[in-house]
């Protein structure tokens, strides 16, 4: 298993901007379709605007995943333990693209991804705002020694966890989670890891043709 590495001070990486309260996110309906853009702190005020959002789960194949638990700095849920990566693609940009540019962001990670699902999730933090989203789930294969680097601004710490063990943490203490990884899990749970294990067999297969 790799060193873990959270960025020790600003490198070319975090210098970049990664996210700020007025970036444009994309305001959908129901069925997706676009109804407007409007900034990132209006659209998770009070019970917050239906947007787009998308999370990102990173396995190994030895069935760990790569949780992370947000920076103290996040307005939401603030220190709670989440999915690998999750945020929001901005307007003009394609969900394609936004994933792959928040991985790098977050974790300096390049990894190829597939679309799981997609679902609507509503949940407010305290008095403090709300998501409100059209969440599409992405996941992708990386070995565990990948040099993950965590940008500080945005990730506190992070973990491989086997998924047994992850099942144990969020039946003991649920609490300690953001709503949507508890919602995703279950789905996961539901389907018995089906998704996890064909995103793994596909790298695997993909590994041995290359």
């Amino acid at each position: 298993m790799n060193d873990k590495q959270l960025s020790p001070g600003p490198t070319e990486l975090h210098r970049r901007e990664v996210s700020s309260d007025d970036e444009l996110l994309i305001l959908v309906d129901g069925e997706d379709n676009i109804t407007g853009y409007d900034t990132k702190i209006n659209v998770h005020r009070g019970a917050g605007r239906l947007h787009r959002a998308f999370s990102i789960f990173l396995v190994s194949p030895c069935f760990r995943v790569l949780l992370q638990k947000r920076s103290a700095q996040k307005p939401l849920w603030p220190l709670y333990w989440s999915n690998s990566v999750c945020s929001h693609p901005r307007r003009g940009e394609q969900a394609d693209t936004a994933v792959h540019r928040r991985l790098d962001e977050e974790l300096g990670v390049k990894a190829e991804l597939s679309l799981l699902y997609e679902f609507i999730y509503s949940a407010s933090f305290e008095d403090v705002g709300s998501e409100n989203e059209l969440c599409k789930v992405f996941a992708g294969c990386v070995p565990l020694d990948y040099p993950v680097v965590a940008n500080p601004n945005e990730v506190e710490d992070w973990e491989w966890v086997a998924i047994d063990e992850i099942e144990t943490r969020i039946d003991r203490q649920p609490e300690q989670f953001t709503p949507w990884m508890l919602l995703e899990w279950e789905r996961f749970r539901q389907d018995e890891y089906r998704d996890f294990r064909w995103v793994i067999d596909r790298d695997r297969r993909s590994r041995a043709a290359g």
